[in-house]
């Protein structure tokens, strides 16, 4: 699995950071979903190689617009673009009309169908190769984290139960590793049967806006990502008096140090955080103050950058 980052900036964008979105990308490296779409998203998307029309579904952590304010123009791109598949949108109850409305009042009429799903009642979603749950969070309004789960990863024959069954070599095995459907002996034979890992499942959390960091204890045991914003640093709460429904670099690290966490990802930073070291606020200031609390693998998310999970587990930038 990768992450592409199209988005890293919270409430507003500034010139080296869009507002929030985050591509989760199947190990095949071509189908992918979509974690919140903050206005720009479809710009972002113009810099890398991602398309719409791979993407397997949309989901909202909550309604604030740096989240959802790009989905209008992100779903009619995607019908000029000539996207046919349906897709399926994951997002608040309270955005649902809005959506509708957006796009009735625009007379944008999508040639796909777009199924709206309440994430207040999603359960678990899945695809063939990705499920996903949510795990709710604390903010000033609703917020949830989604916690996505390779299915069947990398998938290779079960021979052993292919040859207890009497199931001959050849065309049939092919045809099965192929993931497609044979018969044999008049009896249908369903790839999912004869397929098993060749891996354990890789498991990624991407969150909303949080500012409690520990309702996340339960799912972040052997996460292999956890992918969480960081808006304020410490002295910056203490001056204000005021998280604003925000986790610091601080509050997250200690969680994810406690916790275990393999591979840590900050991102939903405030713009008051400058890209120069000589300025201040900067946004070294947001890792020093992680790492003086953690110790497993830091990083802090840039817009456009690519991270793939390495077989070591640990998260690397790759070009995208």
């Amino acid at each position: 699995m990768d992450l592409q980052f199209l988005g890293t900036s919270s409430g507003v964008p500034t010139k080296a950071r869009n507002v929030s979105a985050t591509a989760v990308i199947e190990a095949s490296g071509r189908h992918w979903y979509l974690v919140d779409c903050g206005e720009g998203t479809q710009h972002q998307l113009l810099h890398s190689s991602l398309s719409v029309r791979d993407l397997r579904g949309i989901f909202i952590t909550h309604v604030h617009g740096d989240h959802c304010f790009g989905l209008p123009g992100l779903l009619a791109s995607a019908g000029m673009g000539g996207r046919s598949e349906p897709l399926d949108l994951i997002l608040p109850a309270a955005l649902q009309d809005w959506v509708r409305l957006s796009l009735a009042a625009s007379e944008t009429h999508l040639p796909f169908e777009l199924r709206l799903l309440p994430v207040e009642h999603l359960g678990q979603w899945q695809s063939e190769h990705i499920q996903v749950s949510t795990v709710p969070l604390s903010h000033r309004v609703p917020s949830v984290g989604f916690v996505f789960t390779e299915l069947n990863p990398e998938p290779r024959l079960d021979t052993q139960r292919l040859e207890a069954e009497g199931i001959p070599r050849g065309p049939l095995w092919g045809t099965l590793a192929k993931g497609l459907a044979a018969e044999h002996d008049g009896r249908q034979l369903a790839p999912r049967d004869y397929l098993k890992a060749s891996r354990p499942p890789r498991r990624v959390i991407v969150c909303g806006d949080n500012d409690n960091p520990p309702l996340l204890a339960e799912v972040a045991r052997g996460a292999d990502v956890l992918v969480h914003e960081a808006t304020y640093t410490q002295p910056i709460v203490e001056r204000s008096g005021n998280t604003f429904g925000h986790s610091t670099a601080a509050a997250v690290a200690q969680f994810a140090e406690a916790a275990g966490v393999r591979n840590l990802v900050l991102t939903h930073f405030s713009a008051r955080y400058q890209g120069d070291p000589e300025r201040s606020p900067c946004i070294d200031d947001v890792q020093d103050e992680a790492l003086a609390h953690y110790t497993g693998h830091l990083t802090l998310a840039r817009d456009l950058q690519r991270y793939h999970i390495g077989r070591d587990g640990r998260l690397v930038a790759v070009s995208s």
